[in-house]
């Protein structure tokens, strides 16, 4: 599998404060059957990270994880915060995309609705860039109305989920949303935002089961995030087993 979200560089952000830990998150990783770890640390006001600094911890990591034969490569990539993304220019959106390829991971709010999303990310897509909206499924707003999120994909914009709101472990709300998403077609990948190796944990592999559909869970997990890496076109949504709507017990409708 492929995670295009973590927070695995030391000492840059809310994740590894050390390489050791780093290597934690890594071996975790690898016991759930990931290949490939984007590392993506917060580009905002508390954590404002350069693209210099994120290239050389990217290299530094995957040095170490040579030297402990950890099977696993670490990518480049930052995860942006909408207000910090104004003051970049376009070689420091470039140096953060997922990969070294045109998809941007554009972190989303945990409360309120931005009245400038549109613009921006339509901006993002004039300037040749793929927004890729970071569990959105967090957000009360898209709690309530997973349907917000329509016009936002209709116009070029990915959705990705968080492995711990899918199997559960954030809480019922955003583990309802991810599945309200996936119905409605406008969710493209799970990640795992780890932030440790036992706190927001790699989890993908439990994840892609909870999805309930092997063909779907792959898609998320490898076909989608693959073709990102590999700088392709991304494969079709495969058809969607029939299956009764998804609904946590004693929720109200």
């Amino acid at each position: 599998m492929i995670d295009l979200h973590s927070h695995v560089l030391p000492g840059v952000d809310d994740g590894a404060a050390t390489l050791y830990g780093s290597l934690e998150i890594a071996r975790a990783a690898v016991a759930d059957g990931i290949t490939v770890l984007a590392a993506t640390p917060h580009v905002r006001a508390d954590y404002p990270t350069e693209p210099e600094t994120m290239e050389r911890l990217v290299d530094e990591v995957n040095d170490a994880l040579r030297a402990e034969k950890i099977p696993l490569e670490v990518v480049r990539g930052g995860e942006l915060d909408l207000e910090r993304l104004k003051g970049l220019d376009d070689d420091d959106l470039r140096r953060f995309a997922l990969a070294g390829t045109k998809h941007l991971l554009v972190e989303f709010p945990y409360r309120g609705w931005p009245l400038s999303l549109p613009e921006t990310l339509f901006d993002l897509r004039v300037r040749g860039f793929v927004p890729v909206l970071a569990h959105p499924e967090r957000n009360a707003d898209v709690q309530a109305r997973p349907e917000r999120l329509e016009p936002l994909v209709h116009a070029g914009a990915l959705v990705q989920l968080t492995a711990a709101s899918v199997d559960g472990r954030l809480n019922r709300a955003s583990r309802d949303a991810a599945f309200a998403l996936l119905e409605l077609e406008l969710a493209h990948m799970i990640a795992s935002d780890a932030h440790a190796p036992t706190i927001r944990a790699i989890g993908l592999a439990d994840a892609r089961t909870a999805v309930g559909d092997d063909v779907l869970g792959e898609w998320l997990t490898e076909g989608v995030p693959g073709a990102i890496v590999r700088g392709e076109p991304l494969p079709d949504r495969p058809e969607a087993k029939k299956r009764a709507r998804f609904r946590l017990p004693g929720r109200r409708r």
